[in-house]
């Protein structure tokens, strides 16, 4: 049933909303017409944050089926609510039924036979979310009118679902929703209201990029989604709605298309694929046509960064739901060849006027879908649950192997045949001599020692992990693996737990399959990246055990506090402090900030056994510097040491900076990152759009400019991927405070502005594709990966060189002070990104950072890597008085890539040190 306007009255409005439920609705529980502005469902109308929490505080107070619970504060400090919906005699007990899910997801020391026991006890558990992305709108206003619906409707499949499962639905964005929702409403006449306007991101710091943090949790609210997810409830389906659907039908819904990630449990796939078609089935039977799988979108299960897709590597179902409509009614398209069923699309829809309760109507199926789904199945899922993490324990407690498209194509070429489904077959001995070597092991276990140089960024990756319910051990004392001795405080992290395949995908590569349009066609897009290892972006030693191991160790009880540094040795002269930890920039930015002075010692220096490498950073004594130093020390987990005589050798005397971080109106999310990286590591920093830039007398105000990667225009087909261009609002369809943020950086207005800010002694920092301002303000250097077609410089075509978003490992000078503390070789997040060669005349310039060999793959997939071979990778160059630092890789990518970010973090300090001298 479909609603056209506004609803006549209550009693209309609850029918119209939740079609026929079979029974009586509870008259005591307000409805949400009466508790919103307009009806919910209305065209031309969204609720706000506000208003759906304050209903949510009206729900809790008048029903016995939900228990509103805080699950933690939002970025912006709103509290981020979650609403647990069952019967109410479940939810009088929910202690114990969160006890028993806890018991069957984590697996450990729990039998079949007391599986099976605690499966028939227990409820399934559902996760049904909201608002991630907060301009697809229909899954807030959706959980509204499923919630109440949950909390009234008395017919016997509300019954039976409420008596066999526990539902949390929760809001994943409360300030995004709020932003969006208040933006929309802001014009009177409705025919004009509108969010593609909107002037930053919607969330305070990512915008979409927050369902690509499931992996890290650098945002709160993904820290607190996941502790309800893998730490507190262990849900056994979470349902992520989005939108929008695929022109000319309404609705993706699982199953995914190929690949899958070959860390998980095949039974989570199975599994998936089952809920998926309950909710194509109930949508057909409802005659609710439209819905499509598998190659009706590019949706993959691959990539572990989605709330749904890092439910796979817990053992977990993770559902995807991309719808179309919004609250401006808007058409169902004709596209011709989706009129044809098939398989994927089982029931096209005609084309069609479409208003926003249509795309609610449609949600509420699904979501009964799903609950119904778990309500059938409760023993089922919570056995199975169970039978994943039990497999995973007992995997890494043997040896087992990882068969990935590489190993297969080793296979292969070893029997001369042809990988694939139609591939020769082989002899079956290669199974064992090719496919399960012992070398090729999976690891039981990996050690991290304690005496590696950054201490305080290891906890950084081990919080990570604890964040997503990995449990991670500590040394009590030293212990010996293989001959190897490691420190006490050493970390280890254990395979033998349910969530392996999360363990495995965080320290072992991915080899992602060469997937191809079509057989000898080009590469075909993955969706989202290909490799993503976090300890290699966040640069972590650490040592596979494949054999069976004994330690000495303590579980880990909740997140890593940083251990304390120390002020060490008696000296008076000042401190030296190791440039080798993230956390040396810290506190280096509150020495300046103190006026304290700080320099780089070129060729480093010594403190009694302790050699620190190049540009070891120095503190003459003062007492402002004192202060910070024994302060910052504890705080921070570094140590300073105290010596009796400044270290000999030329040194760079750092000063007091200014940042400018470049963002475009709508908000970049490169440049969202830097901003939260940026306040994480103290650096003072103002935000500056396009046009300020083009105001010029930049040096008025910055001392060094940060274009992340998009935010610099690049035309199409070019070898730099285009940046941000979309459409911008007039001036006065604004509100007035957003106004300069208007503008775009264009090589007619902002270039010769940027070339007066450097030339006068300023600094640029350019990274990814905003390299493209390193060419374009004339820098003696070439564009490495591009060709010459027609007088043009174009990009290498996908089948000559393809690598979207992969880690690649880069040769390092250490001695250039944009690469001191990095070492001699460092991995690098590379999602087509440029590489440069130096002209052979050119002056003013060094290279940094190199591909040295023609297999820089470390993690995901490469197509034609041999080609980087030689490039260079991060420049440092010399135009005028200033400092342009190129750098072609993402080094602040996704806030994930700690390994890299020394090089920014070095180029924002280096250069107004050494600019305009």
């Amino acid at each position: 049933m479909t609603r056209s306007g506004a609803m006549a009255g209550a009693a209309l409005g609850v029918i119209l909303a939740f079609g026929a439920l079979g029974g009586a609705i509870a008259a005591d529980i307000t409805p949400p017409d009466k508790a919103f502005a307009q009806p919910i469902g209305s065209d031309y109308f969204l609720a706000d944050y506000t208003a759906y929490e304050a209903y949510l505080k009206t729900l809790a107070g008048q029903s016995d089926r939900m228990k509103l619970v805080d699950i933690g504060k939002t970025e912006e400090g709103r509290t981020q609510w979650m609403a647990v919906v069952s019967s109410p005699a479940n939810l009088a007990k929910l202690d114990r039924l969160k006890e028993i899910s806890r018991k069957l997801a984590k697996a450990e020391g729990v039998s079949k036979e007391e599986a099976e026991k605690l499966a028939a006890e227990g409820k399934a558990v559902v996760w049904i979310d909201a608002g991630l992305h907060a301009t697809e709108t229909i899954t807030s206003q959706g959980q509204i009118q499923v919630l109440h619906r949950m909390l009234t409707a008395k017919d016997p499949e509300t019954l039976r679902l409420l008596d066999d499962c526990v539902i949390l639905f929760a809001h994943d964005n409360p300030d995004g929703m709020e932003l969006v929702s208040d933006w929309y409403m802001r014009n009177q006449d409705p025919k004009t209201r509108e969010f593609n306007s909107l002037p930053r991101l919607y969330q305070k710091y990512v915008g979409h990029d927050n369902n690509r943090d499931s992996f890290m949790s650098a945002m709160a609210e993904t820290t607190n989604v996941n502790k309800q997810l893998f730490r507190e409830w262990y849900p056994q389906i979470i349902f992520n709605q989005h939108q929008t659907g695929p022109n000319g039908m309404v609705v993706f819904v699982p199953p995914f298309r190929d690949p899958f990630n070959f860390n998980y449990d095949p039974l989570v796939m199975t599994q998936l694929q089952e809920v998926g078609m309950a909710m194509h089935s109930r949508l057909v039977a409802e005659d609710k046509p439209g819905s499509g799988a598998r190659s009706a979108a590019p949706y993959s299960t691959w990539h572990n960064g989605m709330v749904r897709s890092v439910s796979y590597f817990h053992n977990a179902i993770g559902l995807l739901t991309e719808i179309i409509g919004g609250p401006t009614p808007t058409t169902v398209n004709l596209v011709p060849d989706l009129q044809l069923p098939n398989n994927d699309r089982p029931a096209p829809i005609a084309p069609r006027v479409w208003r926003l309760q249509d795309s609610l109507d449609y949600q509420m199926t699904m979501n009964l879908a799903v609950i119904d789904y778990a309500a059938r199945n409760r023993e089922r899922l919570l056995f199975n649950i169970w039978k994943m993490g039990d497999n995973s324990i007992k995997r890494g407690s043997s040896d087992s192997w990882t068969i990935t498209p590489t190993r297969v194509e080793t296979l292969a070429a070893a029997g001369k045949g042809k990988p694939g489904p139609y591939g020769a077959a082989i002899d079956p001995s290669l199974y064992k001599t090719v496919l399960q070597t012992p070398e090729a092991r999976d690891p039981r276990g990996y050690v991290i020692p304690a005496d590696q140089a950054d201490m305080p960024t290891v906890v950084a990756f081990l919080n990570a992990l604890i964040k997503t319910g990995v449990d991670v051990d500590k040394a009590d004392k030293a212990f010996t693996i293989a001959g190897k001795t490691y420190p006490a405080g050493s970390y280890v992290v254990r395979t033998a737990q349910a969530y392996r395949p999360h363990v495995l995908d965080m320290f072992e590569p991915q080899d992602h399959p060469h997937d191809l349009e079509y057989p000898g066609g080009p590469p075909k897009a993955p969706y989202d990246v290909t490799g993503y290892t976090l300890a290699y972006q966040m640069g972590i030693k650490f040592d596979r055990i494949l054999d069976g191991f004994e330690a000495p160790t303590s579980r880990v009880p909740d997140v890593i506090k940083v251990a304390p540094g120390a002020v060490k040795g008696s000296g008076s002269a000042g401190w030296l402090i190791s440039h080798e930890t993230n956390a040396s920039f810290t506190l280096t930015n509150r020495l300046l900030k103190a006026g304290a002075k700080v320099q780089w010692v070129k060729d480093g220096a010594k403190a009694g056994s302790t050699d620190f490498g190049p540009g070891a950073i120095w503190v003459p004594a003062s007492p402002a510097a004192k202060a910070v130093i024994e302060k910052g020390v504890k705080d921070l987990g570094i140590d300073a040491y105290a010596v009796g005589g400044k270290p000999s050798g030329a040194t760079i005397a750092l000063k007091p900076i200014r940042i400018g971080l470049v963002d475009v109106y709508g908000g970049s999310m490169p440049s969202g990152w830097n901003r939260w990286m940026f306040e994480q590591f103290e650096a003072p920093f103002q935000v500056v759009y396009p046009q300020r830039l083009d105001a010029g007398n930049i040096k008025k105000d910055f001392d060094v400019l940060v274009f992340p990667d998009g935010v610099v225009p690049a035309p199409q087909g070019g070898p730099f991927r285009a940046g941000r261009a979309g459409a911008q609002p007039k001036p006065e369809e604004i509100p007035a405070e957003y106004r300069a943020w208007l503008g775009r950086i264009t090589d007619e207005k902002t270039l010769p502005k940027i070339a007066e800010f450097v030339k006068g002694g300023g600094s640029v920092v350019a990274i990814g594709a905003s390299t493209r301002l390193a060419t374009a303000l004339g820098a003696p250097v070439e564009i490495a990966n591009a060709k010459i077609e027609n007088g043009q410089l174009k990009a290498l075509s996908n089948r000559e060189l393809y690598i979207p978003g992969s880690v690649l490992r880069a040769k390092v000078d250490p001695k250039q002070p944009l690469a001191y503390g990095a070492g001699e070789q460092v991995d690098v997040f590379f999602d087509r990104s440029p590489t440069f060669t130096i002209k052979s005349d050119a002056k003013g310039i060094s290279r940094v950072s190199w591909f040295d060999t023609d297999k820089p793959l470390r993690s995901g997939w490469a197509v034609g890597q041999e080609k980087l071979k030689d490039s260079t990778t991060m420049l440092d160059i010399d135009l005028g008085k200033g400092k342009i630092f190129a750098f072609g890789p993402e080094i602040t990518q996704r806030a994930q890539s700690w390994g890299t970010f020394k090089f920014l973090f070095n180029g924002l300090l280096y250069g107004p040190a050494v600019s305009g001298n």
